[in-house]
């Protein structure tokens, strides 16, 4: 499928418009663990074709905590912070797996966004969105204890990967969470001590869902 078929209100730009977008843009395909923005980069728009890209934060210890993840026909804007003048901390996203995606870059995108009531709207839909993940990990982070965090976070990734038995070291979970290797650890095997997982290297097998979904309602 082409970038037409995946850009949102595709059909309700202006001949103009669409060639604009289509003589910047540029597709790109990345491998796992690429970083494709940092800080306050002007990256561009990513809009993702196929693969998984995951945008986080950095506490000032240097601790990871992702915000939220990207799959296909997402597209970022944070990534494209020359736009976002408000936005007052730096994102950085990387590929979780290897991806196929299209970078538009953020001055066309500004342009049309200037012009196009339904690119405006679908803009604030997204960002809308986004901040509402945003808040809603402040909320995780604020209120909810480490062990519904993991037990969410397994649930959320063993729906995202289709499987039960996660490919995952405890270093990523730390990081996807905002916390220490150490901390996850401690939780892992607590849980294992439960039935609710089993423990290998570099694997995290979930062996009773509906416990570890007792456990996030909680």
């Amino acid at each position: 499928m082409n970038f037409q078929s995946y850009f949102p209100v595709w059909n309700q730009l202006t001949d103009a418009q669409r060639d604009r977008i289509l003589g910047s843009l540029a597709a790109r395909s990345v491998k796992k663990g690429t970083l494709l923005h940092s800080g306050d980069d002007c990256t561009g728009l990513l809009l993702v074709k196929s693969g998984q890209l995951r945008a986080y934060i950095l506490s000032e210890e240097g601790r990871e905590i992702t915000i939220y993840r990207l799959f296909d026909r997402d597209l970022c804007l944070f990534s494209a912070s020359c736009m976002l003048r408000s936005i007052q901390f730096d994102v950085t996203i990387e590929a979780e797996k290897d991806t196929d995606l299209w970078v538009i870059p953020a001055e066309a995108y500004q342009q049309i966004l200037a012009e196009s009531a339904p690119l405006a709207n679908c803009t604030n839909e997204i960002m809308a969105a986004r901040f509402s993940e945003v808040m809603w990990l402040m909320e995780q982070v604020l209120w909810k204890s480490m062990d519904k965090r993991i037990a969410s976070f397994l649930l959320e990734e063993s729906a995202v990967e289709g499987t039960s038995r996660l490919s995952i070291t405890h270093e990523a979970i730390a990081n996807h969470l905002g916390t220490h290797r150490e901390v996850v650890t401690r939780m892992l095997r607590y849980f294992q001590n439960e039935g609710m997982v089993k423990l290998s290297r570099g694997v995290v097998e979930l062996t009773a869902e509906a416990k570890l979904r007792a456990l996030q309602g909680a």
